[in-house]
């Protein structure tokens, strides 16, 4: 009964806020760098963090620092998504959140080496998060499959409260509904791949300092090889990392070669999925054999993304910038 009741309460209040989203034009235009073609309502995946929020006040007020940084970087990416905020403001919220994240998890009581790992890590994941929020249902479907390995392995190893990871996978379950289509009734935002990747790397982090074990982080393997394979191609055409752009795998494959774009977040999603169900099995065994298979997995996703990029880049991309360069000059 409170499941049923805390899910009809997340779908009113993502509707509410559809409803305060127009009144208020926080909409998202397609511009040159964008992967959609129709004005969009912004800020939809805010529903993430009423989800959590849910548990926080049924619980007693449970994990108070994590809430308290979750807060701050909810609010500080809303006024993003509205304002466009400044950069300096930004870093200096999601450094203190990073350090609640810290404080909860009781990391400032390991060897300072730890705290620096981590802090790199999540900030890491979080601006990677929101660098892949680029096409429709990427967020839900790779949030989706992660949040389903995590309760998994909460069950049998009891690392956070299961009704947190419940009640956010029900947030992506409607917040899904609305933004796996064709022609997305709205957009997740800053607000949205920020909170879920603070919401999923707290859970995470508490699984890794459960069971002493790192291999858990392919739990997002991934995000983080396109990720850094674009940020280390980007550097290496000295361009600006932190502006936007379209140079990720799945923004060629959806805009450049016209795959279904669904079915590229369905993918990204599923693989990190069948990943996450090796790794949950490779996690029982040594650690010698936990670094050889973390090595191979790496190592064969790097060589399978670099291949296919640059044949995608090769046949698409760099040729439809040559027909384009002709066109203009023709014209």
């Amino acid at each position: 009964m409170v499941h049923t009741l805390i899910f009809i309460l997340l779908i009113f209040l993502q509707l509410a806020y559809f409803k305060v989203a127009k009144k208020f034009n926080i909409i998202d235009r397609p511009n040159l760098r964008s992967s959609h073609s129709s004005i969009t309502l912004r800020g939809g995946g805010i529903v993430f963090y009423f989800g959590a929020l849910s548990y926080f006040f049924l619980s007693g007020f449970s994990y108070p620092f994590f809430y308290l940084g979750l807060t701050l970087m909810t609010i500080v990416s809303f006024l993003d998504d509205v304002f466009t905020l400044s950069n300096k403001i930004r870093l200096v919220i999601h450094f203190a959140a990073v350090l609640l994240l810290a404080y909860q998890l009781n990391i400032f009581a390991m060897p300072l080496y730890i705290l620096i790992v981590t802090f790199v890590i999540v900030v890491g994941v979080i601006n990677a998060y929101n660098f892949m929020d680029g096409i429709n249902g990427i967020t839900a479907s790779y949030s989706i499959a992660v949040g389903a390995l995590l309760m998994w392995m909460n069950r049998e190893v009891n690392f956070v409260a299961q009704e947190l990871l419940v009640y956010t996978f029900f947030s992506l379950i409607i917040f899904a509904y609305f933004n796996f289509r064709t022609r997305a009734k709205c957009f997740a935002g800053d607000v949205g791949s920020v909170a879920i990747a603070y919401i999923l790397l707290f859970a995470l982090g508490a699984l890794i300092l459960k069971t002493g074990s790192l291999i858990y982080i392919l739990f997002l393997a991934v995000y983080g090889i396109d990720t850094v394979w674009t940020i280390i191609r980007r550097l290496y055409l000295k361009e600006n990392i932190f502006e936007a752009h379209r140079s990720h795998l799945y923004q060629y494959l959806g805009n450049e070669v016209g795959v279904n774009k669904l079915l590229i977040s369905f993918l990204y999603g599923i693989t990190q999925l069948i990943i996450g169900y090796f790794v949950i099995i490779i996690a029982q065994e040594t650690t010698i054999t936990q670094v050889i298979f973390s090595a191979i997995l790496l190592s064969s996703l790097s060589i399978l993304y670099l291949l296919g990029k640059s044949y995608v880049i090769r046949k698409y991309v760099d040729s439809l910038k040559a027909d384009n360069f002709i066109g203009r000059k023709f014209l």
